[in-house]
């Protein structure tokens, strides 16, 4: 059966069981894996993955069920055992499946995936890597060809269907300069073609520049209060502690969330706009319908400052009384450039800290974030004064959100578009 089959199948399953409302999602995917380590050829292979997710609603209860395997008997014995699991479940009316609006298709293919072509390229870079950059040890390197098709169904009528093809590329390196040596740091970057050298990527030569210039740390003396500028590498520290802390449906539904009754409100600087955007034209293969079954649009979270949307599903909106958003693609971020330039930037800073990457324990919803800056250099009187050693940096994301200064330059990575932001009134020790 193919996957249209499949999912059709599976709703008449459910029909014959006795559920009342149901959706079901089929996916079959291939990857044509690449992988080095320590700058030799050490992998290549194939996987496969298949998967069906089911969902049911029996008086307002609801069973969910992700199994890997697509013939009719498992399917049955799936659905079975899906329909069973509401019997166990609390009701909730937020529960709900979506309406129809408009049934589509969407092609995302590339033509194919090109493997000669993706040997050759990172084959280039393993060998441009030797030439420019002598001190770094590559420990660890994959470039891929995924493919998927997959298909969405619902007892309302929904159909989507989707085929979707990309290239991806990650690596995973130190430097060593005789007995000294860097912390490790890492890149990734989603493809749609492989015109472009690997090296060339947005960030790649900085990331591994910046690496061979980090075996030498230096430790910060004292503490102080300064500003930070977070670079596209270290999207965690900012995007995602605002999407968990404050735009999450889970903090939404525990009222957790200090942004809660502030939709349509002032809580950011002026400066600030985000979209979570999968159709951008340089984000690559991003969503194109969500995981309840409509299909997904771009649209602002923070816009001019405003907060324009949360991060909700059908069921957070239902629960919580609040809009929907109109995707989940929350990963797939562009914040809007500025008009500064990174070298402005820097030359702006008396005291400070560029950072590249961030480790720290969940923020609470406080918003007080506290932890490690890694991969970092530390600025003084307008100019990069030298790598620094695993270094303390604590805010007040809410606080700092109020001033913001934000680069012009942005980092396209197939994931994301994020420029440079700088920060203000950050405790470094």
């Amino acid at each position: 059966m193919n996957n249209n089959d499949i999912a059709q199948y599976t709703l008449e399953a459910f029909k014959k069981g006795g559920a009342q409302k149901a959706a079901c999602s089929v996916s079959r995917g291939r990857k044509d894996e690449l992988n080095v380590e320590a700058n030799e050829f050490s992998l290549m292979r194939t996987l496969f993955n298949d998967s069906l997710y089911l969902k049911v609603i029996k008086d307002n209860k609801k069973g969910v069920m992700l199994v890997n395997k697509l013939d009719k008997d498992s399917i049955d014995k799936a659905v079975s055992d899906c329909i069973a699991l509401t019997s166990s479940a609390i009701p909730d009316e937020a529960e709900d499946i979506a309406e129809k609006i408009e049934n589509k298709s969407f092609d995302q293919s590339t033509g194919g995936g090109d493997m000669d072509k993706l040997f050759s390229r990172t084959k280039e870079f393993i060998e441009q890597l030797k030439d420019e950059y002598p001190k770094i040890i590559m420990e660890g390197m994959n470039a891929d060809f995924n493919g998927s098709e997959s298909v969405y169904v619902n007892s309302n009528g929904v159909e989507f269907k989707r085929l979707s093809e990309f290239y991806e590329i990650g690596t995973m390196f130190s430097a060593k300069d005789g007995e000294k040596s860097s912390s490790f740091n890492g890149y990734s970057a989603r493809l749609s073609s492989l015109v472009k050298p690997f090296m060339d990527l947005d960030m790649h030569r900085a990331l591994l520049g910046e690496s061979e210039q980090s075996t030498d740390p230096r430790v910060i003396e004292e503490k102080f209060t300064g500003k930070i500028i977070v670079t596209p590498a270290c999207n965690d520290m900012i995007w995602q502690t605002l999407s968990g802390c404050f735009l999450s449906e889970s903090s939404l539904i525990e009222g957790t969330s200090r942004w809660k009754d502030s939709l349509g409100a002032k809580v950011a600087d002026n400066a600030l706009t985000i979209r979570a955007a999968p159709l951008n034209p340089d984000i690559v293969a991003g969503e194109r319908f969500t995981g309840d079954g409509y299909e997904s649009q771009d649209f602002d979270i923070i816009k001019d400052g405003i907060l324009k949307s949360f991060e909700l599903s059908l069921y957070g909106s239902r629960k919580t009384g609040k809009p929907r958003s109109l995707n989940t693609a929350f990963g797939f971020i562009e914040v809007k450039p500025g008009n500064t330039s990174v070298a402005d930037m820097i030359k702006g800073i008396d005291k400070g800290v560029l950072i590249n990457r961030f480790s720290g324990a969940s923020p609470g919803p406080s918003g007080d974030v506290s932890g490690v800056a890694k991969n970092s250099f530390l600025i003084e009187n307008g100019k990069i004064a030298g790598a620094l050693k695993e270094t303390m940096v604590s805010f007040n994301i809410l606080d700092i959100l109020g001033k913001i200064e934000i680069s012009k330059e942005q980092c396209k990575n197939g994931y994301s578009v994020l420029p440079w932001c700088c920060f203000d009134g950050i405790t470094i020790s």
